[in-house]
């Protein structure tokens, strides 16, 4: 049960004074449904109303406040005109502009003969000052009713600036006071404020210095958002380091044939990798080990070579990808070692049906069926194994944690082993893959050659497709990315669509079509004709960021290249230099570039490790935009910016790992204050472990 002190932040939006049914499904829109998604948006911006000069020195354009004396009201003759009001002071004259105004109200407001206070922004009228729409309107006798620094919060259609502060304003006034869950000697070194006291402050700046993300304020909440993310990665590692696993030991007699069958041999960052997963294999306790690599560095080797231990001890194992076209470039690359080596080796995906389907899953109950690649296709509930007892999931981040343990459940405890081709920068790994050890292949295999990349203004288009008609004539295929599925008149890209016409016109049915809105089987199918060589050129959208696999494809062409993220670039890139065939990649860019994208560009010129360019793509972009929409396995900080507060992070790992070692089931008086921490941040499935053991 989630502890009660909490359950004013958990209210719904509606339970806020003046929010009914229809502002509260804008605030939805804008922040979330709950209080507690207000108490956690952080102000944007601040508008400052301190500045009070007198009428002749308020500067055009500028925001003021002013206290002036209201001379006479100036109505409309017809409706379309503006209502006046005429103000002074002994420096000069204002006019307060107002549209569709009552005038009742405006009687009441400025009463003629009588001082006022007014702030808004100060316009130039042929020459004369005026002001439309004051924000404000306050008599000088109650003048601390007039805010002189006002937050700016992320706002949505229809929802108003004045509307948002008040809604978040009710927010924090609703928000407890909590037990304090920082240790206290730590507190005190850090000189940071309670919890509740660093949210009315973050709440109220009186400055754009007061925004920064490293006041002492924001410090303290982007820690307890730290740690609350480590606390439940090591509270969930323990509880499955608790529920054993099964120990795998093979004589390796498989693994020995198989590579004797391989074309070369591993390279020392693939054989280092394997002995921590043999170790891990052969302990007690289940392994959930996270493998990394750039695209083309042999995870998929490793994996195979992993899974013919359990085979070995007579169970089975899977491969799961996130797409059928993975799942069958698994199978491609899987099938001549798995036949050179004696084991079965068999694909599932959605497209199996009828017969062809059921002899699969009962070839697979029976145990006869050792390897089964596939998509999540493999976690139907009707999919049984007879044994399973090592499962390998592919590109994580596509997966959800839930998909990941359903197929975890197909066996009795499975060992996990998690591969991932997006290089992620150390920061980030903790905060996503802090539950599981990690394993690095930071060598490319034997016989690949660099990808000669250049960035080229897209003036020069032409000599570009010159080129490339070059290269389709020498038998070699071209990818050719865009930004944009269709034109748009907002973003001045070009199209995959536009893009897709032109080429077609020269190079005819050579040229094939693939983006993100095309239904799957048919995207499928022509990356498929590509795969075979059917297409030589492949225009598309970043849908090929992680697929296909064409080994005679070298050149890579991205358009609008200062658009796309550096690790983006990085993966697009490394769809190509997967033979020994000299590769390039050409990187359109429209100018003038900006600081970040040059640099971005700069680095991929410079350097083609991924783990390099993960760390400069995070201290250039930040955490949010390198994660990116579609990375579903990675947490979404709303008040920690791992750009900034990396060094927080490594802390809460320290602390977190401190808690979980002396207080494994949060019983203590701090314990207790730490489990509201997870509640507060959703990290409720930790808290569910501890009770369930």
């Amino acid at each position: 049960m989630r502890p009660a002190i909490l359950n004013p932040l958990f209210a719904d939006v509606t339970a806020l004074q003046g929010v009914g049914p229809k502002v509260a499904a804008l605030i939805a829109r804008a922040a979330g449904p709950r209080i507690v998604d207000l108490v956690f948006t952080l102000p944007t911006g601040v508008i400052d109303r301190s500045a009070r000069p007198k009428i002749a020195d308020a500067e055009f354009g500028s925001l003021a406040t002013l206290e002036v004396l209201v001379d006479r009201h100036d109505p409309p003759h017809s409706p379309r005109q503006p209502y006046k009001v005429i103000v002074s002071d002994e420096t000069g004259f204002l006019t307060l502009v107002f549209f569709h105004a009552r005038a009742d109200y405006l009687k009441r407001a400025l009463p003629e003969g009588e001082r006022r206070l007014i702030s808004g922004k100060i316009e130039d009228y042929g020459g004369a000052r005026q002001m439309t729409h004051p924000d404000h309107i306050v008599d000088p006798n109650d003048a601390a009713a007039l805010p002189l620094f006002e937050p700016v919060y992320p706002l949505t259609s229809g929802l108003t600036p004045g509307v948002m502060r008040k809604a978040v304003a009710h927010a924090v006034e609703r928000a407890p006071a909590l037990p304090e869950w920082q240790d206290a000697a730590w507190l005190d070194k850090m000189h940071w404020p309670g919890w509740l006291d660093a949210v009315r402050a973050v709440h109220a700046p009186s400055s754009r210095g007061d925004l920064s993300l490293h006041t002492l304020a924001r410090m303290r909440l982007a820690y307890d958002e730290l740690l609350a993310n480590q606390l439940a990665l090591l509270l969930i590692r323990r509880a499955r380091i608790k529920s054993s696993g099964r120990s795998i030991k093979a004589p390796g007699k498989l693994r020995a044939r198989a590579l004797k069958a391989l074309p070369f041999a591993l390279t020392r960052a693939q054989a280092e990798a394997l002995k921590e997963i043999d170790a891990d294999m052969a302990a007690p306790e289940r392994m959930v080990r996270l493998l990394q690599g750039d695209v083309g560095s042999g995870k998929t080797v490793v994996a195979f070579l992993a899974m013919l231990s359990a085979i070995e001890c007579g169970a089975q194992a899977a491969m799961m990808a996130p797409t059928e076209i993975l799942a069958r470039q698994h199978l491609e690359t899987l099938a001549p070692l798995a036949e050179k080596t004696g084991v079965s080796l068999e694909i599932l995906t959605g497209r199996d049906k009828g017969a062809a389907r059921e002899e699969k899953l009962a070839k697979l109950a029976s145990g006869e069926t050792q390897i089964l690649v596939g998509t999540h296709a493999l976690f139907q509930e009707h999919v049984t194994f007879k044994d399973l007892a090592f499962v390998v999931v592919d590109e994580q981040h596509r997966f959800g944690v839930h998909q990941r343990m359903a197929l975890s459940q197909k066996g009795p405890r499975p060992d996990m082993l998690v591969m991932t081709a997006t290089p992620i920068p150390r920061t980030l790994a903790l905060t996503a893959y802090g539950d599981m050890e990690a394993s690095a292949l930071t060598e490319k295999p034997p016989g690949r050659k660099p990808v000669a990349t250049r960035t080229i203004p897209v003036e020069r288009l032409g000599e570009v497709v010159d080129g490339v008609e070059r290269a389709i004539r020498k038998g070699e295929q071209v990818y050719w990315v865009c930004p944009l599925v269709e034109g748009s008149d907002v973003i001045p890209a070009t199209a995959a669509e536009d893009r897709f016409a032109q080429m077609r016109e020269r190079f005819g049915d050579k040229v094939g079509l693939v983006h993100g809105r095309m239904p799957g089987p048919e995207k499928d199918a022509v990356m498929e004709k590509f795969h075979d060589g059917e297409i030589s050129i492949l225009i598309a959208t970043t849908v090929i960021e992680v697929g296909v696999n064409a080994p005679n494809a070298t050149i890579m062409v991205i358009e609008h290249a200062e658009r796309f993220g550096l690790a983006q670039l990085h993966q697009l890139r490394g769809r190509v230099g997967r033979s020994d065939k000299a590769s390039s990649c050409v990187l359109l860019y429209k100018g003038p570039l900006g600081e970040t994208a040059r640099a971005r560009l700069q680095i991929l010129r410079e350097t083609e490790d991924g783990f390099k360019i993960a760390e400069e793509d995070l201290r250039l972009r930040g955490a949010g935009d390198v994660l990116g929409a579609a990375q579903s396995g990675f947490p979404r900080f709303q008040l920690a910016d791992l750009a900034v507060h990396g060094e927080l992070l490594s802390a809460a790992r320290d602390d977190a790992r401190l808690v979980v070692e002396r207080d494994p089931d949060l019983k203590t008086e701090r314990g207790e204050a730490l489990r509201a921490l997870l509640y507060l941040f959703s990290r409720d499935d930790a808290v569910k472990l501890l009770r369930s053991g």
